[in-house]
């Protein structure tokens, strides 16, 4: 039965006591720990006899002109080691990071038009770089309903500007907004004119949680400053469904030129030019401080930021350069 347990601190416990201990096991000599662990033998002699005091036993007793571990310590020898390796491993983790052979799952949120427009070229440059790592893409919706990069669960998001404290900023590009139509649409040449914007129906996008987000407000108050207002006639949760409504109806849908390009390229539609000159939003990567020094993250971004930041081609319709290729703002 027993009668009693001893409970030690940890807290008062000295990492550094530990690891001369495990280095004086395996030297089974108080000289030779002193010399590897490069402190005098004074030192080492002091920081056996606190352990001794600690562990309640004598660790090393002399042998002749040598020294030999206690049963007990050839018992705590293997556990003390593997302790003091584990810590290193711990502490040296970041400057041991191999982006090859990492396995980490890393969260990237944005919405649908980066889904469609950036996450291709991403995915790519992914498989190059850290080919054992899987990417995870989530919506707006979804790191606004988690709590947003605060809350530990997204490493990184990108989108417009953010005021978070805690939130870091990284420019990417600057994205032209524009129309997109049915390729044969009655009433619509290579720009919307201003008296056709008032006629025109259009579609509307709410990607945040079922309301318009900051692009929107961005791109709305370009269009007010012209005293252009939008007919709203249908209002949907995604770029991609406003591209599908605009191939089967005389709709306009008013989308950044990236994901344009896509629908371009695969739907019925076509891009027109917007009546008011340099609409444009400006697109950051975003990321917690929490996530700052990882490697991983860190490495996930800078390999998004070298990716995305490469201007786009200007835009040509019936053969002649309607948009130049946007330049990178500066995030001061």
């Amino acid at each position: 039965m027993i009668d009693s347990i001893t409970v030690i601190n940890l807290s008062t416990i000295d990492l550094n006591l530990l690891h001369v201990v495990a280095v004086t096991l395996e030297e089974r000599s108080v000289t030779r720990a002193a010399r590897r662990l490069g402190v005098t033998q004074s030192a080492v002699s002091n920081a056996l006899a606190r352990a001794r005091d600690l562990i309640g036993d004598p660790l090393l007793v002399r042998d002749g002109r040598g020294m030999t571990p206690t049963p007990a310590a050839q018992d705590l020898l293997p556990d003390l080691a593997a302790a003091m390796n584990l810590l290193r491993s711990a502490i040296d983790r970041d400057r041991s990071f191999d982006p090859r052979s990492s396995v980490r799952q890393l969260t990237l949120a944005c919405a649908d038009n980066s889904q469609i427009a950036d996450v291709p070229p991403i995915a790519a440059a992914l498989a190059r770089e850290m080919p054992l790592a899987r990417l995870r893409v989530v919506s707006i919706d979804y790191l606004i309903a988690s709590g947003g990069l605060p809350s530990g669960e997204i490493d990184a998001a990108v989108g417009v500007r953010s005021s978070q404290p805690g939130i870091h900023l990284e420019p990417l590009y600057r994205d032209p907004t524009v129309a997109v139509v049915r390729r044969d649409h009655p009433s619509v040449g290579e720009r919307l004119t201003r008296s056709s914007f008032a006629r025109l129906g259009f579609i509307d996008v709410h990607l945040a949680l079922g309301r318009p987000g900051a692009g929107h407000a961005i791109v709305d108050q370009g269009f007010r400053e012209q005293g252009l207002v939008r007919r709203i006639s249908l209002v949907v949760p995604g770029f991609a469904a406003a591209a599908m409504a605009a191939a089967g109806t005389d709709l306009v849908a008013c989308m950044p030129l990236r994901v344009a390009r896509a629908f371009a390229s695969h739907l019925p539609v076509r891009i027109a030019m917007q009546p008011v000159a340099d609409l444009a939003v400006e697109m950051f990567l975003g990321w917690h401080e929490r996530t700052h020094r990882d490697p991983a993250a860190t490495y996930l971004r800078k390999l998004i930021i070298d990716t995305l930041r490469s201007p786009a081609a200007p835009l040509s319709i019936g053969g002649k350069t309607s948009v130049r290729p946007y330049s990178l703002g500066v995030l001061t």
